[in-house]
């Protein structure tokens, strides 16, 4: 009886021509080829890692004080976010990244050091753009610095891992408010000035203002009408002076260069003296 029915019930309805049959059959193996594919992929892929730091230049590590780096990483070829995040933790050892003679091999960082560590799912050799946008929380301020490399399944690198120069200054313009009226020709101006990493600019000090070129400058339809130089307050990274403006409306910049090493950083507002 099974005999007989075997022959009497064929795999394919006899509808099923010659040609129905080969295209099952190639559909049938390209379906296999695929999931072998993708436990082939799943088996070889590794998770690996990259330590990425943003570093002020002439300065400091950038992390949770100032609001970290902003890093992403991606497939340089297609442009698939492969990770991103956030760079915590503290700005380092100042004694050793400012004041100690770096020897090749001597890590700048520690455990406490800020840095992002990226995580990549990948079954084969990846050439990656790695990018930082830092500091990320000031807009004015903000650089975009990257590189490329190569990844490979499995190994990581750690340390120090990557690290990315991140130029200039952070300024903010604490007076005179944005699109302030004034009543006075006498315009008092004050901002604040730091390194990238958020560390202290000031008279004397390890980042000294004494060498920086710390200037404000007034500008109405588009020329500059006066420069001042500004001075350091009673209070560190604080920085003030005064002009005199007849009445009209400006654009006020506050910069701050440092002919050393070319940082530089820049801050504008616009007010009204009526």
């Amino acid at each position: 009886m099974l005999k007989n029915w075997t022959l009497k019930k064929p795999l394919l309805p006899s509808s099923f021509g010659k040609f129905d049959k080969i295209t099952y059959m190639k559909k049938f193996n390209q379906f296999l080829l695929l999931i072998f594919c993708l436990i082939g992929m799943t088996l070889w892929s590794q998770e690996t890692t990259i330590m990425i730091r943003a570093k002020a230049k002439d300065a400091k590590f950038i992390g949770s004080s100032i609001g970290g780096a902003k890093i992403i990483v991606k497939d340089a070829i297609t442009g698939e976010i492969l990770d991103q995040g956030i760079t915590s933790g503290g700005t380092g050892n100042t004694d050793l990244i400012m004041k100690t003679a770096q020897e090749r091999g001597k890590e700048l960082s520690d455990a406490n050091t800020a840095g992002f560590t990226a995580k990549l799912n990948i079954s084969e050799p990846t050439f990656v753009d790695i990018e930082a946008f830092a500091p990320i929380n000031k807009k004015q301020a903000r650089v975009k610095a990257s590189t490329q490399t190569w990844i490979i399944p499995g190994k990581n690198i750690d340390g120090d891992g990557i690290i990315l120069e991140i130029p200039g200054f952070v300024i903010d313009i604490l007076a005179p408010q944005t699109h302030e009226g004034l009543d006075s020709n006498a315009v008092d101006i004050k901002a604040n000035i730091v390194m990238m990493c958020g560390c202290p600019v000031s008279d004397g000090g390890i980042w000294n203002s004494e060498n920086f070129q710390i200037r404000a400058i007034a500008r109405t339809n588009g020329k500059k009408v006066k420069e001042i130089d500004l001075e350091q307050t009673e209070k560190s990274s604080t920085f003030s002076g005064q002009m005199n403006l007849e009445s009209g409306i400006y654009e006020i910049l506050v910069y701050a260069f440092d002919p050393a090493t070319g940082n530089t950083g820049l801050d504008k507002t616009n007010i009204i003296i009526r």
